[in-house]
């Protein structure tokens, strides 16, 4: 059976990721290891990793890189030459970036392999590395897919027909036309960064008036009836490089780009309720086309746009002819590693496909990453100078844990497998009670050390998730927004911000519902269901909680502070710990809690919230 290992690389979140026949062994992002957020380059940690998960450096069989490096240059080429002389400055900087990275990576792999390895070296193209993430996964034996993204080699969208162990694609849109890039000009002109922003987007434009929607589509997009779109480049930067808009866009929208940092205006509030409109329509338009055209019923999604869980839930409630949706959890160039390995063991060893059964899936719940013992685990609290109790009762750990979060305290879990993708899922994650009114704020700003008005997301048992929200649907990767059930929900007064006030704390602030730690302003929420396959500790953990309280619902956020990935070792857990409000730290077998600890730990807590006021 064949062992492919494959890999991303040289834009923005590098990965690896190791495939033996179908089965997914391991997949992780490099950023994980070397501590440097959305790490572009080379995945050589995340390598050594997966390699040791198949059992060294001759168990593999062939390597698989993401996309063409050859057809991504010809595209930087062809774009500065159609728009010489405009891109004479940006050109040379341009080039020796391909020429140091993309260009140089298949000889830098070549040399990490042995010479039978050399000789089945891969490369996929990234549109095909993303549909494969998406559909191999997936639990259908046929599907219509679609990949939505910035741009691969010169496709920026494609819609594709799959069957079985074939993948065909059927239509492709070209840059400059892209839906990724058209959300990153809004993301930019926010004041949010490119790349990394686009969820922060996201989680802003309930708070906002998509009054702007006309405007758009009259001047910066055309959307047409066959699923396609045309951006008017006239408006955008990034054709001539250094920003995603230009000055014509500032003209139109009226208003220059946000200060990063500064504080939020109406106006960016509504661009960006209005750019989440004009991209649930574009989606809905590209994923209709691809049913039809297909035929099929089941659809599948990757590419960074899949993301976007306020479009992946608009899609689930509009397309009538729409049965199952399965979505990529590291939909993100990251996924294209796990993408370029399946394609290839697909493809050129013939591998079969997982038994295709309905509500499961071959991503194992996206837990791919590294485990650590409690002999790895124990070293790192000692060195730490920490106090800690031991509970190798896993039963008892879980009811220790569940007990700290009825009681309102904040947990830092850290058990098994690292989650693969931006979601962590349970096994790396911040955790506390739903119900707190002042969750949004506290967390927020003691433990993420973030802005105050963003979002977190519920985990709920998925046995669960009808008494709570207009779901019907499973949503193990925290991938969909669904609204909160009208008998759940509490009036909130929006009379203030009506009239002007762009204090957005005075709706955070607000008891939207019976678990305002998740309730958005719009009562919609990004879930995640648990069920007792993919992630039974983490399931027992939240059935002893609604046991307890009689509600099947935390908070869930990621176990990190804004600006750092999410942690992978238990020294990044410990270390995270120290320096934030987390009131216990459940790692592995071990709970560790703050006020048994020396006084001195709470102060770089204070310091970082002064900081933020």
């Amino acid at each position: 059976m064949s062992s492919v290992i494959g890999v991303s690389a040289m834009y923005h979140d590098s990965a690896a990721a190791a495939v033996v026949g179908s089965d997914i062994v391991a997949a992780v992002q490099e950023e994980r290891f070397s501590r440097r957020r959305h790490d572009q380059r080379l995945p050589t940690a995340a390598l050594e990793y997966c390699i040791a998960k198949l059992g060294g450096v001759e168990r593999v069989d062939a390597v698989a890189f993401y996309e063409d490096p050859v057809l991504a240059f010809d595209r930087v080429l062809c774009n500065s030459i159609d728009l010489a002389p405009a891109s004479e400055r940006q050109w040379p900087s341009i080039a020796a970036s391909q020429f140091r990275s993309k260009l140089a990576v298949m000889e830098r792999l070549q040399g990490l392999f042995s010479e039978k390895v050399r000789g089945n070296l891969f490369v996929v193209d990234h549109h095909i590395s993303h549909a494969a993430s998406a559909f191999y996964p997936s639990p259908f034996q046929e599907a219509a897919i679609i990949v939505v993204d910035g741009v691969g080699e010169w496709a920026s969208t494609t819609i594709a027909d799959a069957e079985g162990t074939t993948i065909t694609p059927l239509k492709q849109i070209h840059y400059p036309h892209s839906l990724g890039l058209f959300y990153s000009a809004f993301t930019h002109h926010c004041g949010l960064k490119v790349n990394s922003g686009e969820y922060k987007l996201m989680g802003l434009a309930p708070y906002g008036t998509p009054r702007h929607v006309k405007l758009i589509l009259d001047h910066l997009i055309d959307l047409r009836e066959d699923g396609s779109f045309f951006l008017n480049t006239e408006y955008f930067g990034f054709l001539t490089g250094g920003r995603a808009t230009n000055a014509a866009f500032e003209e139109l929208v009226g208003s220059p780009r946000r200060e990063p940092e500064t504080a939020l205006s109406r106006h960016y509030m509504d661009l960006a309720a209005s750019a989440q409109a004009v991209i649930d329509l574009a989606v809905q338009g590209v994923a209709r086309h691809a049913l039809a055209a297909t035929g099929r019923r089941n659809l599948c999604l990757a590419g960074g746009v899949a993301l976007n869980c306020v479009t992946n839930g608009s899609l689930r409630r509009r397309l009538a002819s729409l049965e199952g949706l399965w979505i990529q959890p590291a939909a993100g160039d990251a996924g294209g590693a796990l993408g370029a390995a399946l394609h290839v063991a697909h493809q050129h060893f013939q591998s079969e496909r997982h038994a295709g059964v309905p509500h499961s899936d071959g991503q194992k719940g996206s837990l791919l990453g590294p485990t650590f013992t409690a002999a790895q685990i124990e070293p790192a609290l000692a060195r730490a100078g920490l106090a800690w109790h031991r509970v190798d009762d896993a039963m008892l750990h879980a009811e220790g844990v569940a007990r700290e979060l009825a009681d309102g305290l904040i947990v830092g879990r850290f058990d098994g497998a690292m989650e693969f993708g931006p979601r962590a899922l349970g096994n790396r994650s911040i955790l506390a009670d739903a119900r707190r009114t002042d969750a949004q704020s506290h967390i927020n700003r003691r433990i993420k050390f973030r802005e105050s008005w963003r979002p977190f997301a519920p985990v709920i048992l998925h046995d669960r998730v009808t008494d709570y929200f207009d779901l019907s649907d499973e949503s193990p990767y925290m991938l969909l927004i669904a609204h909160l059930r009208e008998d759940r929900r509490h009036d909130v007064d929006w009379s203030a911000f009506e009239t002007g006030d762009d204090d957005l704390m005075k709706l955070v602030n607000q008891q939207r519902s019976s678990i305002p730690g998740v309730t958005h302003v719009d009562f919609s929420a990004r879930i995640q269901t648990v069920d007792p396959v993919r992630n039974p500790a983490f399931h027992r953990l939240l059935r002893l909680f609604d046991d307890m309280t009689g509600c099947p619902v935390l908070i869930n956020t990621s176990f990190n502070v804004r600006g750092e990935p999410i942690v992978c070792s238990p020294e990044d857990a410990v270390r995270c710990f120290l320096n934030t409000g987390i009131d216990v730290l459940a790692i592995g077998p071990y709970l560790v809690y703050k006020h048994e600890q020396a006084a001195s730990i709470g102060a770089p807590v204070e310091r970082m919230v002064h900081e933020l006021d």
